[in-house]
This record gives C-alpha cells, sequence and structure tokens, in this order.
C-alpha cells in the first residue's frame, strides 16, 4: 500500500457498530478478494473487499475475519486469520502482516495463520446458533462470476446445514452509507490529490495533445500524492466523445474547437473520489459551449442544495428533471409545448440527459446505500448532471462530490475550478 497508515480507533469503531447489529447468538464471516487470474501465471492486482478492509483495516489477500460478540471467551470475540508468511514470501513478494503489525492495523488482538481456520471455526461455530456471510448485493452487480464468498457460503451451508444463515450485506450497507470523521478525512484526501492532478492538466492541454497523455499526467501526479490511482477507470474524451458516457478508449487526439470531457477521481486509502470537468481543448469556450455548460452547471448547483438530510431519491430526481427540462428549452433542445404535452414516464430530456444525478461515493465509486432511503447526515453523494448533443458532438458534464450535513451540503472538492473564468485563466495561464 501507498497510503499512510489509518488509526485503528476506525476499525474498533466500526465492528463496535456492527456489534450492535447482529441478532441472537450470531457468528459473521468475512472473506477477503480472489486474487484474479490474467494469463498463464499472471493476476490482477489485488483489491481488498471492502467489507473486511471496513471492519479491519486487513489490507491483504487470503485474510479471513471472523466476529462473535456472544463467544464465551473474549480473546475470541474478533478473530483474524491470516496467511502466514516465510523466507521464501518475504523475498519473492515483500513483506506481508505479521500478527503484531495486524494488531496494529486493525486493534485486533486475536490473530491465527489461516491453515488454522477450519479447526478454530469448527469450534467457533459449535457455539453459535447462526451465521452471517457475506454476498455482492449491490443494485448494479451484473457478474456472473463465482467469488471467495460465493465458494465460502457453498461450504458453510454444506458442512453445518443446522445453522441458520443471515445476511450481512443489509448491515453492511446501512452502516457504510453513514461515513465517520475518520473516513471523511480519508476522502478528502482523495479529493484534493484529484485537485492537484486538475491543476496539473489544464496548464498542458492543447490541441494535439493525446487523451492517454491527460490520463498519464493524472496517474504521475497521483501516485506522486501516495494514491493508489485511479479510483476508476478514467474517462478522458474529447469531441464526439465527450456524448459517450463511459468512453475509456482515451486514445486520440484533442482537437482545436473540441469539448473535452474528463471523468476521473483518485483513490486513497482504498477511498474513491470522483470528479468531472468538461474544458476547451483550446482554452477558450466558444458562445455554444458557454451557454451548455452554464445550464450544466446551474443544474448542478441547484442539485447540490437538494442533498440534505431528509430528501427523497425520488422527489429529488424529480425536482432536477423539471430544472433540466427548463435548461433545454433555453438551449433550443426542447420546445415546451412538446414538454407541457410528454408522457411523464419517458420525459423528453431524457434525449439529453440520460443518466442519474447522484450515487453513493465511499470505499466502492458506486458505493453501497439505498435509493429508498431519504437522505441522511454522513452519507456522502456524487452531483453530475449533464448535457449530451450528439449531432453538435458537445457532451458537457461536471461532477463534485458532496457530503450532507445538518448545515447544509459540504462540497468535498469546492476548491477545484469549475467556473469558466477560472477554467480558461488556469489554461491559459
Amino acid at each position: 500500500m501507498k497510503y499512510l497508515p489509518i488509526e485503528n480507533q476506525l476499525f474498533i469503531q466500526n465492528r463496535a457498530l456492527f456489534f450492535n447489529k447482529m441478532e441472537g447468538n450470531a457468528i459473521a464471516i468475512f472473506n477477503s478478494n480472489d486474487i484474479m487470474p490474467t494469463n498463464a501465471d499472471g493476476t490482477m492486482p489485488f483489491r481488498q473487499n471492502n467489507d473486511l478492509f471496513w471492519l479491519s483495516g486487513v489490507d491483504q489477500e487470503e485474510s479471513v475475519l471472523v466476529i462473535f460478540p456472544n463467544h464465551p471467551d473474549e480473546n475470541m470475540r474478533e478473530v483474524l486469520f491470516l496467511k502466514e508468511t516465510n523466507e521464501h514470501i518475504a523475498i519473492w513478494e515483500g513483506a506481508k502482516l505479521t500478527k503484531d503489525g495486524a494488531f496494529k492495523a486493525s486493534g485486533i488482538k486475536t490473530v491465527f495463520w489461516l491453515d488454522e481456520l477450519e479447526n478454530k471455526l469448527d469450534e467457533m461455530i459449535s457455539k453459535c446458533d447462526s451465521i452471517y456471510l457475506n454476498k455482492n448485493i449491490h443494485s448494479r452487480s451484473a457478474s456472473d462470476v463465482q467469488t471467495r464468498d460465493d465458494r465460502f457460503r457453498n461450504m458453510i451451508t454444506d458442512k453445518y446445514s443446522n445453522k441458520a444463515i443471515k445476511e450481512v450485506a443489509p448491515i453492511m450497507h446501512e452502516l457504510r452509507a453513514i461515513k465517520s470523521d475518520f473516513e471523511l478525512k480519508l476522502m478528502q484526501n482523495a479529493c484534493d490529490i484529484t485537485e492537484k492532478g486538475v491543476r496539473r492538466i489544464l496548464p498542458f492541454i492543447k490541441p494535439g495533445v493525446m487523451e492517454y497523455e491527460i490520463e498519464a499526467e493524472l496517474m504521475h501526479e497521483f501516485l506522486r500524492n501516495r494514491s493508489n490511482g485511479f479510483a476508476y477507470q478514467p474517462i478522458i474524451g474529447s469531441g464526439v466523445d465527450s456524448c459517450v458516457l463511459h468512453y475509456i478508449e482515451n486514445n486520440k487526439a484533442c482537437k482545436d474547437g473540441d469539448i473535452l470531457l474528463m471523468d476521473f477521481g483518485a483513490e486513497y486509502a482504498n477511498y474513491a473520489s470522483d470528479l468531472t470537468r468538461t474544458i476547451p481543448v483550446n482554452g477558450k469556450f466558444s458562445e455554444r459551449q458557454k451557454a451548455v455548460y452554464n445550464s450544466v452547471l446551474h443544474v448542478m448547483k441547484e442539485a447540490t442544495k437538494m442533498l440534505a438530510p431528509g430528501t427523497k431519491f425520488k422527489e429529488y430526481n424529480a425536482e432536477i428533471g423539471r430544472i433540466m427540462e427548463l435548461e433545454l428549452i433555453k438551449l433550443g433542445l426542447l420546445d415546451k409545448h412538446d414538454v407541457q404535452k410528454q408522457d411523464p414516464l419517458k420525459p423528453l430530456y431524457k434525449k439529453y440527459f440520460m443518466h442519474g444525478t447522484s450515487h453513493y461515493l465511499g470505499l466502492d465509486v458506486h458505493d453501497v446505500g439505498d435509493f429508498d432511503w431519504s437522505m441522511k447526515e454522513g452519507m456522502v453523494f456524487t452531483c453530475e448532471p449533464g448535457i449530451y448533443i450528439l449531432e453538435e458532438e458537445l457532451g458537457i458534464r461536471l461532477e463534485n462530490d458532496i457530503l450532507v450535513t445538518a448545515n447544509g451540503p459540504d462540497d468535498l472538492m469546492k476548491n477545484i475550478p469549475i467556473e469558466i473564468e477560472e477554467i480558461e485563466g488556469l489554461m491559459n495561464n
């Protein structure tokens, strides 16, 4: 890991919150993510299971966390299992967590090597009535790959068929949706690193620069500030590709007169930031580009105001749709009479603004949380309206990360340039 050590108080606090949500005489088991193969002897970079990380701070493969608040032996109420390191592993892969290192990272005193897992689990499960297991129930989950959690669930349900199985995901979604002060500090750091990236690339971008060169400049800035890199695959799309919502090729030359849409964010300590800025390649917005940009910025500012405790997503999205309709009419893209006659289930603005305005943000870019909930203090959301005019090869999206507070929305990216004058000034400085 490149990030600085995290205070283990964060994870001690998180486990206490989880303890209080468990019901009955139950045990909860969390597995690390798989090491995914590529080809031959290659593997993909490891990314820890976010629930396990949130509860323990352990950022290492082949790790297991077991939580059993009612175990008669208080030393067995929270237990870590780690792959035992040795001289061979140390030489070929580098240092791994020792038992003492795991304690310092997590605050968990009881640490066993992974080869003890089966016997210790047998002993612990014999004393419980039910088992909490993890499963990916994210609303956007679309993978058919069988995960370590899936395989572990199959083993547990076969071996301990007399035990009731409970789902851990609803608890984790509820807890992770509310960010603690510890987490917000890490997220703010991710946003601050993203700001450094923005300020680096704005003077760099000129007609003729390649999209991947911009990506490279960002990666350089992120890594030199202890980020692991991009929180997600960056979008650097110029010209007509500014209208492609998930354009990731980033392989074209930026042309004079084109608009450039950039959607990226630094990751820090596994926490994501998520930013979008749209700029003129030549450093000067045309009048049409200005008009569309200011419409998007207006919608963004109005939407941000609504990110407040008690706001319901259905009402939030409906109001943003109404505001967007007015802007699209002003821009000559919609006719007000057609809007008055539109099918409410098929609003006309969707032709130019076809995606949602906000999603949860945290350890996952599209973080866990339920869109049927009302917004609560401590939640963090993106705010990212856009207007995409394919026939004009003009796509503009703006995005900042917003913390919901009792005193109004707190923009974690408020220091990142967004006004037209700021953008043009930095590009031509």
